[in-house]
């Protein structure tokens, strides 16, 4: 499996925050994704996952593919429990049961019968909550926006075991961040962006 990314451009306000990007991302490899804010990474993630569509060019990739993500502000609701709302999101695919969404709460370091509302949640425990469900499907892709913000120690060694995991099952991984030690000790290719460009790092 593969994604291509070809000639990608997304204009924002007569901004392009994506400038004509290609890239092909293949099974087996983690891809690093680093830059500061504003320079891109998040952009092509959103267009990469489908949330958003780019203005010209494409991005081709297998339509059945389950895809996992991570993004900053992810929509779960702070009324309800880590397994209610892990519920809720797993009967959209319908393809795993309540056992194995307790057993990915109890994964990621956290209570599955843990009834409070997340709202009560620290902030490390909510991005906990939001690694559950970003994993909790065996994604074939896995989009990876920050995911060590918030965590603690332990939190960071679960995501990275888990990134493993998945490069291991010839996944496709991506982590953008812009802290050099969540990219370069476990990634295989790095792109560094900077204003809506693209170049390579490492590869």
């Amino acid at each position: 499996m593969k994604i291509e990314v070809k000639n990608a451009v997304k204009i924002i306000k007569n901004n392009k925050v994506i400038n004509n990007i290609s890239m092909t991302l293949e099974s087996g490899k983690i891809y690093g994704f680093i830059g500061d804010n504003g320079s891109g990474k998040t952009m092509i993630i959103r267009a990469i996952s489908g949330l958003i569509k780019l203005t010209d060019g494409d991005i081709i990739k297998d339509k059945n593919a389950v895809i996992g993500m991570i993004l900053e502000n992810i929509g779960l609701y702070q009324e309800l429990s880590a397994y209610d709302n892990l519920r809720i999101l797993a009967k959209i695919r319908n393809c795993i049961s309540n056992k194995e969404i307790k057993e990915i709460i109890s994964y990621v370091g956290l209570d599955p019968n843990d009834k409070r509302p997340l709202k009560k949640y620290s902030l490390g425990m909510r991005q906990r909550v939001v690694l559950a469900q970003a994993i909790m499907e065996e994604p074939d892709i896995l989009l990876l926006d920050e995911p060590t913000n918030s965590l603690d120690s332990h939190g960071i060694e679960i995501v990275r075991k888990h990134i493993n995991i998945l490069k291991n099952k010839n996944k496709i991984v991506v982590i953008a961040s812009h802290n050099h030690d969540d990219i370069f000790p476990i990634c295989d290719i790095i792109y560094y962006f900077e204003k809506g460009k693209v170049s390579v790092v490492k590869e």
